[in-house]
């Protein structure tokens, strides 16, 4: 991680420098937490531990420092998108007692097929038509593709949305390299107004499209497969509650 993206990650994810550690052996530094605090919580964003330290209890030292913090300072839940692929530190948050809650997918779409025309007007759409309209609240989303940082990242998102003269019926964000940060449909029409979106979206030269760490919730499995996704990979989301040590 380099300054320049630390910085960035303070505006897009609002990482909190006071929800930020490092633990020292002498004047060396051997293991770093770096949170990202929202009135919703906390996400663990980075733990990292010096490969000569590891296994000496540094880790759950930051963990259970930074949760007893914020069991007087709040907010109490803590929560951790780990790498499926990440044994090792999928096993430090179980032992620091963080519960799964769910498993987030990543999808990758390759060259979208256009759906059937629908009625509507295919639009340019941005973050503040849609969180104007309240249509990006209460989705169960990652720490990346939230609200928040939809709204920080506003300006380098792109948007298209099928319109009827009386609301928006379908939407998709994304990013030019063929990142899609959000999409749904309020109509029940089997998929076919985002399949439309799909490939409409003007990318960089690229007809791969991906999508990160989605909920269960978000979006279900059976639509994104009728749309073409397929599995990448993936993350688990691990949870707690701040409590003294």
């Amino acid at each position: 991680m380099t300054p320049e993206t630390f910085k960035r990650s303070i505006r897009d994810l609002q990482v909190w420098c006071s929800s930020c550690m490092v633990a020292f052996a002498g004047p060396d530094p051997i293991a770093v937490l770096i949170g990202a605090k929202r009135p919703s919580g906390t996400l663990i964003h980075k733990i990292a531990v010096h490969p000569d330290h590891r296994r000496q209890g540094h880790g759950r030292h930051l963990l259970t420092s930074l949760s007893s913090k914020l069991a007087i300072l709040g907010p109490p839940r803590m929560i951790a998108e780990i790498p499926e692929t990440l044994a090792p530190t999928c096993e430090l948050f179980v032992a620091s007692g963080y519960v799964q809650e769910a498993r987030l997918t990543d999808y990758v779409l390759e060259r979208p097929v256009p759906g059937e025309q629908v009625e509507g007007f295919i639009i340019p759409v941005t973050v503040d038509d849609l969180v104007a309209n309240d249509l990006l609240a209460d989705l169960q989303v990652c720490w990346e593709r939230s609200v928040e940082t939809l709204a920080a990242r506003k300006d380098e998102i792109e948007g298209l949305a099928v319109a009827s003269d009386e609301r928006y019926e379908a939407f998709v964000l994304y990013l030019r390299d063929g990142e899609i940060l959000s999409m749904r449909s309020f109509v029940e029409d089997g998929g076919t107004r985002l399949k439309q979106l799909l490939s409409q979206l003007d990318v960089q030269g690229t007809k791969t499209f991906r999508i990160q760490k989605v909920h269960p919730a978000e979006i279900s499995t059976e639509l994104l497969a009728t749309l073409g996704f397929r599995p990448a990979g993936g993350h688990l989301l691990y949870a707690t509650k701040a409590r003294s040590a």
